[in-house]
C-alpha cells in the first residue's frame, strides 16, 4: 500500500490524528484575518467590472497583427480617453475593450485605431455592449445565490440539524467573501464567466462539508448513552477520518483549474480564461479549508452549548479524573463499517466500564479482528 493510502487508513481507524477542534480558535482567527483583508481590499479597490457590466465598445482587429498588446493598449487609451483592455487571440487578431463609450464615440475611436494600427477601418469590427445586459446577469446571479443558500439551509436542517445548517451557511459565505476579495486585490476583470465560477464553487464547498457532517452524524448517534468521549472529540475524529478523502478530491479538482489559470492564462496569454479559472481555483481551496477548519469546529461549538452535551462532557472528564479506562480520550475511531450488527456500534462506544478500547473495537466479530 502507498504511504498516502497507509496514512488514510490510519486516519480512518483513529490510530493517528490532529486535533482540529481543540485548536479551532486559531483557525477562526486566521479566517477572520483573511476575511477582513478581503473586505478591506474590496472596499478600497473595488471590483474591476468587465465591459458586459459597464457597457462600452469591443473592437476586433484583422488577423496576424504585428503590433504588441501594450502598444495597442496605448493606442486605444489615447483614442478613447478611457482605460482599455487588449487581448491577443489565437489567430493573431486583437480584442480591444473600451468601457463607457457610445455609438458616436465608438466610430471616432475606430477611425483612430485604424490609423494608428495602419489597417483599413472597414476591417476592424466594432460592437457595442449595453450595461443593461450586464445588470440583468448580475440580478439573476444574486437571485440564484439567494435561492441556493435558502435551499441549502433547509436541506441541511432537515437531513442533519439546524446547527449544521448554520455552520455550512457560514462556511459558504466565508468562501464567497474570500474569493471576491482576491478578485479585488488581484485586479482581474469580473465577467459573466466570473459569476459562473462563483456559483460553481458553492457546490464543491458544500460537498466537502456534507461528507464530514455525514460521518459526524453517524458517529454521534446515541452519544449521550456513553461516557467515553465528548462531542468535540468525536467531531475531531470525523474530520480526521475523512481528511485524506477531502484532500484528494480537492487536489484532483484543483489540478485542471490550475492548468487553466497558470498555463492557459499566464503562459499562453489566454486572458479570457482568467475570469472563471481564478474564481474556481480560490473557491475550491477556500471550500476545502472551511469544511475542515471552520464548519465542523463551529458545529462542535454550537453542540457543546446544549445542556445534554455539557452534562456528557462533565461525566467524561469526571470518569477520566477518577482513573477510568486508560485508553479513553485517545483518538480512536469507531464506525458502523467495523461491526457486523448495527447494535454493536453503540455497545463498542459505550463498552464495559473496565474493558480496553482495543477489545471493544473487536466486538461483533468471531475472530475479534478487523476485516
Amino acid at each position: 500500500m502507498s504511504k498516502l493510502g497507509t496514512l488514510g487508513a490510519r486516519l480512518h481507524h483513529g490510530e493517528i490524528g490532529y486535533d482540529f477542534v481543540k485548536n479551532r480558535k486559531i483557525w477562526y482567527g486566521i479566517s477572520i484575518l483573511i476575511t477582513i483583508t478581503a473586505i478591506v481590499g474590496l472596499a478600497v479597490r473595488g471590483l474591476h467590472m468587465g465591459i458586459e457590466f459597464q457597457g462600452g465598445a469591443v473592437f476586433t482587429t484583422p488577423k496576424n497583427m504585428s503590433v504588441s498588446v501594450s502598444t495597442a493598449e496605448g493606442y486605444a487609451e489615447d483614442a478613447s480617453g478611457h482605460d482599455a483592455i487588449v487581448q491577443k487571440l489565437g489567430d493573431g487578431s486583437m480584442r480591444i475593450q473600451v468601457a463607457g463609450v457610445d455609438t458616436k464615440t465608438s466610430d471616432t475611436i475606430k477611425e483612430r485605431l485604424a490609423e494608428d494600427l495602419k489597417v483599413d477601418a472597414e476591417k476592424i469590427n466594432a460592437e457595442l455592449v449595453g450595461p443593461s445586459w450586464g445588470e440583468q446577469i448580475a440580478n439573476k446571479a444574486w437571485q440564484g445565490l439567494g435561492i441556493f443558500l435558502v435551499l441549502v439551509v433547509i436541506y441541511l436542517a432537515i437531513a442533519f440539524e439546524w446547527r449544521m445548517a448554520v455552520a455550512a451557511f457560514v462556511a459558504l459565505i466565508h468562501d464567497l467573501t474570500i474569493t471576491v476579495g482576491i478578485y479585488s486585490l488581484v485586479g482581474f476583470e469580473v465577467t459573466p464567466g466570473t459569476v459562473i465560477g462563483l456559483l460553481t464553487i458553492l457546490g464543491y464547498s458544500l460537498y466537502d462539508t456534507v461528507v464530514v457532517f455525514d460521518s459526524l452524524k453517524e458517529q454521534t448517534k446515541d452519544i449521550t448513552k456513553q461516557n467515553r468521549w465528548t462531542y468535540s472529540e468525536i467531531a475531531n475524529r470525523s474530520i480526521n477520518s475523512t481528511l485524506v478523502r477531502s484532500v484528494n478530491t480537492t487536489v484532483v479538482a484543483l489540478l485542471p483549474v490550475a492548468g487553466l489559470l497558470f498555463i492557459g492564462g499566464g503562459v499562453l496569454g489566454a486572458g479570457m480564461l482568467n475570469d472563471i479559472s481564478l474564481s474556481l481555483f480560490v473557491g475550491l481551496a477556500a471550500g476545502a479549508y472551511s469544511s475542515i477548519f471552520i464548519a465542523t469546529p463551529l458545529v462542535a461549538d454550537l453542540k457543546e452549548r446544549e445542556p445534554a452535551m455539557k452534562s456528557l462532557k462533565k461525566r467524561v472528564l469526571a470518569k477520566r479524573a477518577h482513573g477510568g479506562d486508560p485508553d479513553e480520550g485517545r483518538d480512536i475511531l469507531v464506525t458502523a463499517d467495523d461491526y457486523d450488527e448495527p447494535g454493536d456500534v453503540a455497545a463498542a462506544v459505550a463498552g464495559p466500564r473496565n474493558q480496553p478500547a482495543s477489545r471493544a473495537r473487536g466486538r461483533g466479530r468471531p475472530s475479534g479482528k478487523r476485516r
